[in-house]
């Protein structure tokens, strides 16, 4: 049996002007329903501190497949409806998996 490989994903998400807090209060819904997908590691939700209109969702999947299956759930739709509203000015998605034998992340040491 195969292992599965951690995959990440990073989103960030502009608003139009004036409705970033109506985009940071929709894209909150996010939060709760991923953290207890099947597979999450870890989500978050950010907003920019410089600049206002701009957010970003990340998170971290146990394999590609539970990344999937969090793509494909309902709770996502809320791009479309973001998009449709005319909340959201651009959205600029990535997938990520780990480069070789490279741990995904390190912690920082001070």
């Amino acid at each position: 049996m195969a292992l599965s490989t951690p995959v990440s994903h990073l989103v960030f998400v502009r608003s139009m002007a004036g409705r970033s807090s109506e985009l940071g209060q929709r894209l909150q819904t996010l939060i709760k329903p991923s953290l207890s997908a099947p597979g999450c590691l870890r989500f978050a939700l950010q907003q920019s501190m410089q600049d206002a209109d701009l957010w970003s969702i990340s998170g971290s999947w146990s394999s590609e497949q539970a990344m999937n299956a969090w793509f494909a759930s309902p709770e996502l739709q809320v791009f479309s409806a973001l998009v449709h509203e005319m909340i959201v000015r651009s959205l600029d998605f990535h997938t990520f998996a780990a480069a070789g034998d490279t741990a995904m992340e390190q912690l920082c040491v001070a």
